[in-house]
């Protein structure tokens, strides 16, 4: 039987990227996001159609993902990897530029949302006694970052801690975590970084990049985790 691999967030960017590469992996993969389009133009590109299982959602409905994984793994006959990918910044990234509304939404969508994703897959994981959890933190959820704001940097920090419980926590039921920490990805949410020169996306570090990196992840043998793993492109 294949593995499983959800992916969230997969409508583009490095979500999108991680899907193509656990499908090539010989992964089959679950690809939920809000916009079922684009999850639909994500899914054309697989290699097999058929490996391929759209499931939009959003991330901040608990009851929803809670159903979703339910969905996945009976589609599958097992949910082994998951790829905790959905994210969301804002402008508004300051202490003088303050926006509740905004700042309330990236904390809803990368802190709850990652949480309501989570505890959706531990029923299913822990009866396997085999699980990979894959967040997509941040570089500033491993330091101090200034440009990517205030409730961003807050976010991703608490991301990668509840990675760190789930090893300590979850490792005796065969489950294991790793928090990507990358600095700038070449995606749509970089370009919108207020006063960035797009034109220095190619000398990022790629989607696919990320999707390596997952799958290097997924792959390792189940005596050992990968509790982070720190990326940044080489500065020039």
């Amino acid at each position: 039987m294949k593995k499983v691999a959800w992916i969230t967030g997969a409508g583009s960017g490095i979500g999108a990227a991680m899907a193509t590469g656990f499908a090539q992996a010989g992964y089959r993969v679950a690809l939920t996001a809000r916009n079922q389009s684009a999850l639909e133009d994500v899914a054309a590109e697989m290699p097999s159609t058929q490996d391929v299982f759209i499931r939009a959602g959003d991330v901040t409905d608990r009851a929803d993902m809670a159903q979703a994984a339910q969905d996945i793994a009976a589609w599958g006959g097992n949910l082994t990897v998951l790829c905790n990918n959905a994210g969301l910044n804002i402008p508004k990234r300051t202490w003088a530029d303050l926006d509740w509304e905004s700042w309330d939404q990236v904390i809803d969508v990368n802190i709850t949302g990652a949480l309501n994703v989570i505890a959706a897959c531990l029923p299913i994981m822990r009866a396997q006694h085999d699980g990979v959890m894959i967040h997509t933190s941040s570089w500033a959820g491993r330091f101090h970052s200034p440009v990517s704001g205030v409730v961003y940097g807050a976010s991703k920090h608490a991301l990668s801690d509840l990675s760190l419980s789930l090893n300590d926590e979850e490792g005796k039921n065969g489950i294991r975590s790793t928090a990507l920490c990358p600095a700038e990805v070449a995606t749509p949410l970089l370009a919108k970084r207020p006063g960035f020169d797009t034109d220095k996306l190619a000398a990022m570090i790629q989607p696919e990049d990320m999707a390596k990196t997952a799958v290097f992840v997924a792959e390792m043998q189940p005596g050992i985790s990968l509790p982070e793993i720190v990326l940044a492109p080489v500065r020039k």
